[in-house]
């Protein structure tokens, strides 16, 4: 069994993943299309490389009644290639106290603030409004803000 790379026009990775997934053959396994990988799907598939059975192939055979699949890309790869796609990385990483955010989402949408307090286990951040007249500390999840400047810069 193999992990193999297909082409595929930008923007379109879900869409050729959700595709591939929906043929009926019980020799595709799985169908990843991860958001930081722009052109490309990983498809695991059955099979020896080389010969009738590979899962290069496999695949091959399907990309013709799919649109927007171009290709696939010589050679398979390890679990160990795609697992860094399979870990989903916290909202809050790369947010540090005392960086200035913009508030993206929520009540106070477009204003900014500094952070006080990171929460990494509940993927929360408190942060003190800029412009309020008495400082009161807002919690917020980690993806309704968007560092504008980080002290470690």
């Amino acid at each position: 069994m193999g992990i193999y790379a297909v082409k595929t026009t930008a923007s379109q990775e879900r869409t050729v993943a959700d595709m591939i997934m929906t043929r009926e053959d019980d020799r595709i396994h799985a169908a990843l299309a991860p958001d930081s990988l722009t052109s490309y799907v990983m498809v695991e598939a059955e099979g020896e490389t080389g010969g009738e059975g590979d899962g290069a192939a496999i695949i091959e055979r399907h990309l013709d009644e799919i649109p927007h699949a171009r290709s696939v890309v010589p050679g398979d790869a390890g679990l160990e290639e795609v697992e860094h796609f399979l870990s989903p990385t916290p909202d809050v990483e790369g947010i540090a106290e005392g960086d200035i955010v913009e508030l993206i989402a929520g009540p106070f949408k477009g204003e900014k603030a500094q952070v006080q307090r990171i929460d990494e286990g509940n993927d929360q951040v408190t942060v003190e409004l800029y412009e309020a007249t008495v400082p009161i500390p807002v919690t917020v999840r980690g993806d309704q803000i968007r560092v504008l400047d980080s002290e470690e810069r």
